[in-house]
């Protein structure tokens, strides 16, 4: 990860209050923005399946197997070679590991 410095202007109250609660300014500001990110990325999510395009509905609203109809005849046993891929299984807590 590459780093870039930028200037912030704060209140005095609230660099005084970051100072008492962490040690390293950089690195609390950074743990802030990234969980205000990834609650404003959580927050669109919500108002994204809240209120899907149209489009979106008319997709979901035909089913899979309606969409799966749409799809070319094809081998499916041709799609994939398994031999050349590798055996995963999922570890909670851990994410994919190699089985």
């Amino acid at each position: 990860m590459s780093f870039s410095r930028v200037t912030v202007t704060l209140p005095e109250e609230i660099l005084t209050e970051i100072d008492r609660a962490a040690p390293n300014r950089s690195r609390f500001v950074l743990e802030a923005v990234t969980r205000e990110l990834a609650r404003r990325r959580r927050a669109a999510l919500r108002t994204s399946l809240s209120a899907p395009h149209p489009d979106s509905l008319l997709v979901a609203e035909s089913g899979m197997a309606e969409w799966g109809r749409t799809l070319p005849a094809e081998d499916p046993d041709g799609l994939v070679d398994p031999a050349e891929g590798r055996s995963v299984r999922w570890v909670e807590g851990r994410g994919w590991k190699e089985a």
